[in-house]
């Protein structure tokens, strides 16, 4: 069953082929099933982490200090990007995937036009609180002056400029909840591929462009992500998704609201506390010095940079698992979570396993020889904290069919039980051990697997049961 939809001024039969794509999420073999549709979201996830790993190399460009400065800003920025695509974004496929598995496209389309409001929201939000307080965060995060600048200097342009992310990640959910994955995929790979060249040239002058600086790597996502925006917009209102909006503002209502955000803050929460442990690790790791926060930096970018990759699954999980518990065939829906969580363990856990043994693969790309105690720390990063990426990469793909099911209570609770762990272990290890940021990355790797525990545990055991059942 084919996932391109029906030419424009066709409504009918893109209306026939999005039922066609639900009953497919219903009925179709659950394995086979589930490949077909991640597939595309995991090739278009791997452009993306392209393009982060082409704006470290830019960065690395402009000298230590701009990769540590890209290091204080880059939890913060991945945190606009995994609320966007994954919190918030997931809960809107998950909202209009439940929607259409009950048989309501009606609701669906509101739904859609519901999204578009909240990401607005979201961004503005986002965008004052890092003006009012940028500088303050960065500073508790333990950068000196010049890495500070450089930081803000970034979120000077990107924050004002996360609309474009937000609006954009917001329209591909909507598409990816009528079970179409491929055409988000398309658009997402184009976008990331453009960001690129675009980056690059801003920040270092390419094809005489202005030569920004630090500026310039956010510039080139801004102007991508937002002609990307505009394209995937338009897609969804022309009816190509099966979707169709006459009357849909008039039906909005408060419930679609909760049906949203209901997931949807507890997956922000979840967000929120993934992030803030890296952040809160960025700080232990600042008191080691600039060339210790260049190294771990470079690591936790990775370790950020499979979250794209379970994306690739989850989005997938997300509508698999929200068509299903819609249409009440939970065992189904049950079934499909450990399909893609077991496989997100074993591709993350390879990754992980590859960079234990051989960690210059990756830091080889951004340091030079000479940088000796940046290629230390680095390589302790992946030694210690590597192996644990499986579970990991558990808990995450568990977090996203969790929000297809409604059910967020055990994400969360896995993501509060990783950074009691990571903090508390952190502060323990550096405070009366000699292993000095060793100590960090040790609690780190074993935050990382009390994480995919404890979510994992609590969802075989519990089955995503409402009280009373």
């Amino acid at each position: 069953m084919s996932d391109i939809t029906s030419p424009i001024g066709q409504p009918d039969a893109a209306a026939s082929l999005r039922a066609a794509r639900t009953t497919l999420l219903l009925t179709a073999p659950i394995g086979p099933t589930l490949l077909r549709l991640a597939a595309p979201n995991v090739l278009a996830m791997f452009v993306q982490s392209a393009q982060s790993i082409a704006e470290a190399y830019y960065a690395s460009v402009l000298g230590v200090t701009a990769l540590a400065g890209l290091a204080l800003v880059f939890p913060l920025v991945m945190l606009t990007q995994m609320l966007s695509a994954g919190a918030i974004g997931g809960s809107v496929s998950a909202a209009i995937a439940r929607a259409l598995g009950a048989r309501k496209p009606d609701r669906a389309a509101s739904l859609a036009l519901v999204a578009g409001l909240i990401a607005i929201g979201f961004a503005l939000v986002t965008a004052v609180l890092m003006a009012l307080c940028g500088r303050a965060i960065f500073g508790v995060l333990g950068g000196g002056p010049e890495t500070i600048s450089a930081a803000a200097s970034y979120a000077a342009v990107f924050f004002p400029g996360c609309v474009a992310i937000w609006l954009f990640n917001t329209a591909l959910s909507v598409i990816r909840g009528t079970g179409d994955m491929q055409t988000p995929s398309m658009l997402l790979l184009v976008v990331a591929a453009a960001s690129i060249p675009l980056s690059g040239g801003f920040a270092l002058g390419w094809g005489g462009l202005p030569a920004l600086g630090m500026a310039g790597l956010p510039l080139g996502l801004v102007v991508a992500y937002g002609t990307g925006a505009l394209g995937a917009i338009a897609y969804i209102a022309t009816g190509r998704t099966g979707l169709t909006f006459a009357g849909a503002a008039r039906r909005i209502d408060t419930s679609m609201i909760r049906d949203i955000l209901q997931v949807g803050t507890m997956a922000a929460i979840n967000t929120v506390l993934t992030v803030l442990t890296t952040v809160i690790m960025v700080g232990l790791v600042g008191q080691f010095g600039e060339a210790a926060l260049a190294g771990y930096g470079l690591g936790a970018r990775l370790e950020f940079l499979m979250i794209p990759v379970i994306f690739g699954i989850g989005a997938a999980l997300t509508a698999m698992v929200g068509a299903n518990i819609g249409a009440g065939n939970r065992d189904r829906a049950l079934q499909i979570a450990w399909t893609g969580a077991l496989a997100a363990a074993v591709v993350v856990g390879s990754v992980g396993a590859l960079l234990a043994l051989m960690p210059d693969l990756w830091l080889g790309i951004f340091l030079e020889p000479s940088n000796d105690a940046a290629l230390a720390v680095g390589r302790s990063y992946f030694r210690i904290v590597a192996p644990f990426y499986c579970f990991f990469g558990l808990g995450l793909a568990m977090y996203f069919a969790s929000q297809g099911a409604g059910r967020m209570v055990w994400p969360v609770t896995g993501s509060l039980s990783r950074i009691f762990v990571a903090v508390l272990g952190a502060v323990l290890l550096t405070s009366f051990t000699p292993l000095g940021v060793r100590g960090v990355f040790a609690s780190i790797g074993g935050a990382m697997l009390v994480y995919g525990l404890v979510i994992g545990i609590a969802i075989y055991r519990t089955r995503w049961r409402r009280r009373g059942e």
